[in-house]
């Protein structure tokens, strides 16, 4: 064959295959758009008109052939192992992984429980923000929040502390790895922060008297415990570590659901005063104590924000004005009123009497015209009922010469005759400014518990000066002779 006849012959089969080609891609081609039109018809239609025509097409499908063992293996795995059972498998196995790294936390003997201190206020040490508070139980600070900026964060990861206690939720968490931890070791740390007591451990407080030992090995007798003196808040401890050994008053706030329901007007701080001596009652009388003090720091503050800095800690104040404010505004606080709403604190501090005042004339005056003065009306003796939450004695004047061995005397005074005072015949002459009343008082009811506030001190121009009388405490006869007389 000629080289002519070749090329032809080649020509003709490559055409062939060109049109064999061309034709296979248009026949494809048409296949495709047949397909597409029943998908573009399906879509224009409902899902229910869909699940209709489909249905059939499916069913007239051919099953898949299956061995016996495997259909019987899927049904059983069918009715075993449901979609809302798997859910709930998957879950507890991620519980079950963040449930075994709780209980487990390697960081547990980092924690240093002596320099655990609860008693100061609740803020972080660097933002000063009392939201979102967390003790580091490594170092006893207080930091804010536990996200991957906040101070906590931070310092576990610069100081590697691990171990946090959030002080509102009282949970413990691992930072900087951020899961809570479950241990029932921690149970002390929170009990520390907030002391709780039964009913029955209340009713035998007075029954058992037993010592404790703190964390440091000193023994401590609960409700006998010391408190700190920050600065100058002497005269306060002393008021609030005699209230706290009164029965009914402690027994109250010892357990918090007595007074935690109280329902105060909006953006009344009074109620601070309330939840902070609880707070303080419930540390004094704590058998679990890490230390055998307590610091009222809490408790102080909210005095210096409620008395409107009348009270504070960085200055002196009297004992007996801080005690009759304390008292009142625990019980006004408490919901209490005057007359009508009583409370605790009336329940058992508070007494009645009656107060006989006659007016005066003045000394200047001659004796006949005072006479005339004393028919009138206005100098008649008048009579009024009042309560009291405590009674002020006077003390006689202290001796101003030296006895004959050049020393001064302290004199001593029965308590029976200072409480004379009030045996509705002792007359005590009051001045004014303008005016002077002579007065007397009598005793018409006694509270369970009775506060004896002995005057020591005088104020003049010039200095404050201390009656150093000593005054005897008949403890056997005292209430024998009280009752003589308030019957009189």
């Amino acid at each position: 064959m000629s080289g002519r006849s070749k090329r032809e012959s080649r020509g003709s089969t490559r055409g062939k295959r060109e049109s064999e080609s061309r034709g296979s891609s248009g026949r494809v081609k048409r296949e495709r758009d047949r397909e597409r039109e029943p998908e573009t018809a399906s879509s224009r239609s409902s899902p229910v008109r869909v699940k209709r025509e489909v249905e059939p097409a499916s069913a007239r499908e051919a099953p898949a052939p299956v061995f016996p063992a495997v259909r019987v293996k899927r049904e059983r795995e069918a009715d075993e192992d449901s979609e809302p059972e798997r859910e709930v498998r998957a879950k507890n196995g991620r519980e079950d992984s963040e449930d075994r790294r709780s209980r487990h936390c390697p960081y547990l003997d980092t924690i240093n429980r002596s320099v655990l201190d609860f008693d100061f206020e609740k803020l972080c040490s660097i933002s000063l923000s009392h939201i979102n508070a967390y003790a580091c139980l490594v170092c006893g600070k207080y930091f804010q929040g536990r996200g991957l900026k906040s101070h906590a964060y931070i310092h576990s990861v610069q100081f590697s502390h691990h171990v946090f206690l959030n002080l509102h939720t009282l949970k413990f968490y691992c930072l900087p790895d951020n899961y809570e931890i479950i241990d029932s070791s921690l149970e002390d740390i929170t009990y520390v922060l907030k002391p709780t007591f039964t009913k029955q451990q209340i009713a035998n407080l007075d029954k058992q008297a037993k010592l404790s030992r703190a964390y440091d090995g000193t023994t401590y007798l609960p409700g006998i415990v010391g408190l700190n003196n920050i600065k100058a808040n002497d005269y306060a401890n002393a008021v609030l570590q005699a209230l706290s050994n009164v029965p009914p008053l402690r027994n109250y706030f010892l357990e918090e659901d007595n007074y935690k329901n109280i329902k105060r007007p909006p953006g009344d701080i009074m109620f601070l005063l309330v939840q902070r001596f609880g707070e303080l009652m419930r540390k004094l009388w704590n058998p679990r104590n890490f230390k055998a003090h307590v610091s009222p720091h809490e408790m102080l503050q909210a005095v210096v924000l409620c008395s409107k800095k009348t009270f504070q800690i960085t200055k002196q104040g009297d004992g007996v004005d801080f005690l009759s404010w304390f008292l009142n505004a625990l019980h006004s606080a408490l919901g209490g009123t005057k007359k009508k709403k009583k409370t605790i604190v009336t329940d058992v501090f508070q007494g009645s009497m009656r107060i006989f005042t006659k007016k005066l004339p003045h000394p200047d005056l001659p004796a006949e015209e005072k006479e005339q003065l004393l028919h009138n009306d206005e100098y008649q003796e008048t009579m009024v009922e009042s309560t009291f939450m405590y009674l002020t004695l006077d003390l006689p004047t202290a001796p101003l010469y030296k006895d004959e061995k050049e020393q001064l005397i302290i004199p001593q005074v029965p308590l029976f005759n200072i409480l004379a005072k009030f045996n509705g015949i002792t007359e005590k002459e009051y001045k004014t400014y303008k005016e002077n009343f002579l007065k007397r008082f009598q005793l018409t009811k006694l509270p369970p518990y009775l506060i004896f506030c002995i005057k020591r001190f005088t104020k003049n121009n010039f200095f404050v000066e201390k009656n150093p009388t000593i005054v005897n405490f008949p403890i056997t006869e005292l209430a024998n002779g009280m009752n003589y007389k308030t019957s009189r």
